[in-house]
């Protein structure tokens, strides 16, 4: 063989190498009944923050934890851990998206994307911004 098939071979499957890892390593969209089935894996979880329990942040204790619990776009409440710092203005935010994983009865979330109430309905300012 020449030099340029085994270059060329060596190239095709590191290709497909690198597509097999990036597979592996996506996370899909779930609720927290279905991440307890798959506890190893990460999910996205999408719902709100329940208002009625309480959230716990003490960064004299640890500035990296943050619990709070929040109900799942199809009505399943969970705590939520999550490894960083609480956001500014978290208990405005209209939606919650946590990235992260099952570990008992406890969802380990290692991000949060929050939606957060617009500035402006229909054009015009609200009264409280």
């Amino acid at each position: 063989m020449k030099k340029i098939h085994i270059i060329g071979i060596v190239i095709i499957a590191i290709a497909i190498g690198a597509i097999f890892t990036t597979l592996n390593n996506t996370s899909t969209y779930a609720s927290f009944t279905e991440a307890a089935k798959e506890p190893g894996s990460e999910f996205h979880v999408v719902g709100k923050l329940n208002k009625g329990k309480e959230t716990v942040y003490d960064p004299k204790v640890d500035a990296n934890i943050f619990t709070f619990y929040m109900v799942d776009n199809k009505g399943s409440e969970c705590k939520v851990v999550l490894h960083k710092n609480k956001p500014q203005d978290f208990e405005r935010s209209e939606q919650i998206v946590i990235i992260g994983k099952m570990q008992g009865q406890d969802f380990q979330a290692s991000d949060i994307l929050m939606k957060c109430p617009s500035k402006y309905n229909d054009g015009k300012p609200t009264a409280n911004n």
